[in-house]
């Protein structure tokens, strides 16, 4: 059985070797993990990581039941420019694979404001990686230009509210939905 020490030596190894603007950083758990920007190649992994969300994860995410992300929505995921559609990915080293485990994105929605979503698989919840993704997106959208980042969230979604709060965004119920609230970031 693998050590964390070892786990983390191989795991670096692995991501040295990957070309590209890229961040190893440490979970609260002392865990490591790869952060950096969405690929084309990564539109599998991207597939997969919803599939192995949760229901509630998945109703979280999309605010409804996604089963099965059809080609239609894995389209508009990978569609990113890093200027008006930016996306960052969390990566961990299972079994010589590259596993997709988070990601932050965000889409314009005017010339200056844009609205981000951020998705931790359940497994790797409560341990700062939802934090990582989203300081990466939040200076993303600073060097872009942006001067405001918004999510729409359901009320009851507990710890988008405290890394919302962490973060410093302010959060207001949806006027268009009471179900829903609106978490407002001014950059």
């Amino acid at each position: 059985m693998l050590t964390a020490k070892d786990h983390n030596e191989r795991a670096a190894a692995l991501y040295a070797s990957i070309s590209g603007k890229h961040w190893v950083q440490a979970l609260k758990d002392g865990r490591h993990v790869l952060i950096r920007p969405l690929r084309d190649e990564d539109r599998q992994r991207e597939y997969d990581f919803i599939k192995r969300l949760s229901p509630e994860s998945r109703h979280m995410r999309f605010l409804a039941q996604v089963t099965e992300p059809g080609t239609a929505l894995l389209d508009q995921l990978m569609d990113v420019d890093c200027k008006a559609r930016m996306a960052y990915i969390a990566l961990v080293h299972d079994n010589g694979q590259l596993v997709e485990i988070g990601v932050s994105r965000y889409c314009a929605t005017t010339e200056h404001e844009c609205e981000c979503a951020v998705t931790v698989a359940d497994a790797w919840q409560h341990l700062g990686l939802g934090t990582l993704l989203m300081e990466h997106l939040i200076d993303a959208a600073r060097k872009n230009g942006f001067r405001q980042l918004y999510s729409v969230d359901a009320a009851s979604n507990a710890a988008m509210r405290d890394l919302a709060h962490g973060l410093g965004f302010e959060t207001r119920t949806d006027p268009d939905d009471t179900r829903q609230v609106i978490h407002r970031l001014y950059l």
